[in-house]
């Protein structure tokens, strides 16, 4: 029998802030966090000079040097947010009496570019020069799932979700199949990325970045006909997922139910976007909860601000819902996040299905008319009450991921 999973924790780091009532107030003023960064000037041939970093971030003191020999900054921040979900959740002090039974799903794109760049000197400069013990654990892919295990000291599964855009987004719907089928109890599911220019220079190189470096208040503007590209962003963020059986035997807030998971892939091409197989994925999530597209409130669209991408992901979107679900993005807030774009974008898709607003579209004058005509929310938000919300995220690689959450009243 499938057990049904529940949201009992969530927390994160992000440019619009480290918690949703800072988070939500970001929305409101409708003003995003992309900033110039001079500091890349030093970057010959990169061309964008925007990126959305992520808020100051103040650490607890027991993240000291030996608690964080091996974490890099992306490992630091998806620890810290899994700390939290598991803190705000009350499942902290059970976890010793929990063996096995409580396991990791988290992914990033990669793991700390610095060390990354030290094993490239080596090679370069054929010398082992600042390669140490903790080199290759700040590098890689799956240092975040491992720091947040062995910090937290879990023995459950762990599941490395390193693909691109969806890292966060599979680290969810891994984890609600892990719990579903009776495998765990309770997952800490997420993603994470570090902001680096080295990240900026995959998509410039596809002349997929903006580069209204002058204007950094107005980009990326998903779906709009003046958009230029996308820019990065940075954070992490984090769920915490437990049978339902085991949340309400331990008295935990249910936040959410995750109630449908699709996910696929294009098996056409790495790098260009397939509105079929995007369609696909939604469908595969309509199935797996159960509903029909008309029970949608809600769309968080991936809304990326590329032409292909925006293009492919509207018309896969209007092939299954029409034009009668309202849909608007983050993205154009806090920039592309990569591996925590799934995450923090569930995240604060939940939070504001419990609000009951919806952020806007923010920079979308004009929509593109190459892109269907999807309600895409524009100024000043929406109120919406609804029971389901979907958030979709598809990647390079052609992987796609749908996830529908029903709200708990």
């Amino acid at each position: 029998m499938r057990k049904r999973v529940v949201v009992t924790g969530m927390a994160g780091c992000s440019p619009l802030g480290n918690d949703w009532p800072t988070i939500e107030r970001t929305l409101r003023t409708e003003q995003n966090c992309v900033r110039l960064m001079p500091e890349w000037d030093i970057y010959d041939g990169l061309h964008t000079r925007l990126g959305a970093p992520v808020a100051p971030l103040e650490l607890p003191a027991h993240y000291d040097r030996k608690a964080c020999r091996s974490m890099g900054r992306v490992a630091i921040m998806a620890t810290r947010a899994a700390e939290q979900v598991v803190d705000h959740s009350g499942l902290r002090p059970l976890l010793p009496g929990l063996d096995g039974q409580v396991g990791v799903a988290f992914g990033s794109s990669t793991g700390e570019p610095a060390a990354v760049a030290d094993f490239a000197r080596m090679v370069l400069e054929n010398s082992t020069r600042g390669i140490n013990a903790t080199t290759y654990i700040r590098m890689m892919s799956h240092t975040a799932p491992v720091n947040i295990a062995v910090f937290l000291g879990l023995t459950g599964r762990v599941i490395t979700t390193s693909s691109a855009c969806t890292s966060g987004s599979q680290g969810i719907g891994y984890a609600y199949e892990a719990i579903r089928h009776g495998l765990q109890s309770a997952m800490i599911a997420g993603g994470t990325e570090e902001l680096h220019p080295t990240e900026a220079a995959v998509f410039d190189t596809l002349y997929a970045t903006s580069t209204r470096n002058d204007e950094p208040h107005r980009t990326p503007r998903a779906f709009d006909a003046a958009r230029d590209g996308l820019v990065l962003g940075e954070g992490a963020g984090a769920l915490l997922l437990e049978a339902i059986e085991v949340a309400e035997g331990r008295g935990a807030p249910i936040l959410a139910e995750l109630v449908g998971f699709g996910t696929n892939c294009d098996g056409v091409h790495v790098t260009r976007p397939n509105a079929q197989t995007m369609q696909r994925a939604m469908e595969l999530a309509l199935a797996d909860a159960g509903l029909r597209p008309e029970q949608i409130g809600y769309i968080n669209a991936h809304g990326t601000a590329t032409a292909a991408g925006d293009v492919a992901e509207s018309r896969a979107t209007y092939a299954v819902f029409g034009d009668r679900v309202p849909i608007s993005g983050l993205k154009s807030y806090m920039g592309h996040t990569l591996g925590a774009c799934g995450a923090l974008e569930a995240w604060m898709t939940i939070e504001m299905m419990r609000t009951g607003w919806f952020s806007p579209n923010l920079n979308l004058d004009s929509v593109d008319p190459e892109c269907a005509p999807l309600d895409y929310i524009r100024a000043g938000g929406r109120e919406i009450d609804c029971e389901y919300v979907m958030s979709n995220n598809f990647a390079f690689g052609g992987i796609n991921t749908s996830l529908i959450f029903r709200r708990v009243r």
